[in-house]
């Protein structure tokens, strides 16, 4: 019973996963950028993400001693 059921899932799964390929594709290009960036906006988008990084960790780091407060107080 089990290969019957597998027999019929299987045409539905390789043409869902065909789909998917060429969905994933056709929004894949192989020439050069149409419009390049330039090093403004290099240095600006890869200063953005770093503080996206390291903003949340500085945060921690920096609030560790009042986290460390909060763990020696006996709980009521």
């Amino acid at each position: 019973m089990l290969t019957f059921l597998r027999g019929a899932v299987q045409p539905v799964m390789v043409s869902r996963t065909r789909d998917i390929v060429h969905k994933r594709n056709s929004s894949i290009y192989s020439k050069p950028p149409k419009n390049k960036i330039g090093p403004g906006q290099s240095f600006l988008i890869m200063s953005v993400f770093a503080v996206a990084l390291l903003a949340p960790a500085g945060w921690i780091l920096h609030h560790i001693p009042e986290y460390r407060e909060r763990a020696k107080t006996p709980p009521s």
